[in-house]
Parts: structure tokens; sequence; C-alpha cells
């Protein structure tokens, strides 16, 4: 891996922080509901640029990330087809798009065990960036996946969301500790 690909994962990064600041005067300006840009555009974004960074440059695996993607855009089949309204995020994209990811966390934590990468963590930028999906991605599976359900629920809502915005935050503080600790391997 070189140097350079780390600058995709900053602008990735700039780009999604934009997006949350200015959700609202991009619904305006497009006409579009905030809750399809992020179905249609901001959360399938995060997920593709995932499966790159994962299955592409980290396990150097193309044809993982070829057939992940291909998997993730086959989810929006059912939904376009058989679901009539959008509330927050569709939950079967998500589930989809999550278990793929879920998927790929496991491998990456495999290859970091088998080359002993793990014993490394501190300066493992993959590790933190690892953990970090791992808790809002895998750990917001059932919110998402459920939610038609849980929302029903509210005292299991509630704790569900607040779980959603502490490991949002989590994510992203252990995205800024891959940026100080971590090394990239060159």
């Amino acid at each position: 891996m070189n140097k350079s690909f780390w600058v995709y994962f900053c602008f990735y990064l700039i780009i999604l922080t934009f997006s949350d600041f200015f959700i609202g005067a991009i619904s305006k300006a497009t006409h579009i509901k905030k809750q399809h840009i992020y179905a249609y555009f901001i959360i399938p974004l995060q997920f593709i640029f995932f499966y790159w960074l994962y299955a592409y440059k980290s396990l150097q695996k193309k044809k993982l990330f070829w057939l992940f993607l291909f998997l993730y855009i086959l989810s929006f089949i059912p939904v376009e087809l058989y679901f009539a309204r959008l509330t927050v995020v569709y939950s079967f994209n998500y589930t989809v798009g999550s278990f793929l990811l879920m998927i790929l966390v496991c491998l990456e934590f495999l290859k970091q065990i088998i080359n002993d990468d793990i014993l490394k963590f501190k300066q493992n930028k993959m590790f933190y960036i690892n953990i970090g999906i791992m808790l809002f991605y895998v750990g917001t599976l059932p919110f998402f996946g459920l939610y038609n359900l849980i929302v029903k629920e509210p005292e299991i809502w509630n704790i569900y969301y607040l779980y959603f915005l502490l490991s949002n935050c989590l994510m992203y503080l252990l995205f800024t500790a891959s940026f100080i600790w971590g090394k990239a391997k060159l």
C-alpha cells in the first residue's frame, strides 16, 4: 500500500463532514428530501468507500471488492420494487451493506492476526478504523435492520438511538486516532 491512498480517506471524511453540515441546503436547492439524499447518496458512498478501502486496498482482493459492490447495488432492486415509502433509511440496504462490511472487518482482523500486525496495533491505521467500523456499522445493524419493529418500542428505540449517537462519535474519534498514532505501511 502506498501512502497516497490515505489521502482518499481524508477526502472521504471531508466530503462526509460537508454533506452533514450542508444537507439542509442541498435538500432545499435540489428539492430532494434529506432522507433520499442519505439513502441514495451518502450511505451508499460510505459503504462503497469502505468496500474499496478494505477489499481493494487493505486486503488487496479486487474481485472481492467488485463482488461486494455488485451485491450491494443489487440490494436496491427489492427496495425499489417492493418498498413504497422511505421513512429513515431503507433497512434492507443498510442490512446488506453492514453485513458485507462485517465480513470485511472479520477478514481484516484475520489478516492482522495472521501476520502479527495486531501486536503492533498502536501504529496500525487499519486497527483503529476496523474498531470504529465494528462499533458503528456492525453495532447499529440491529437498529437499522429491525428499525420498523424497534420504533414501536420507545424504550428499546431510545437505547439503540443513544448507542447510535455514541458509536458514531467513537468511530470518528477512532478515525482521528488512526491519523495521530497509526502509521501507514509502505
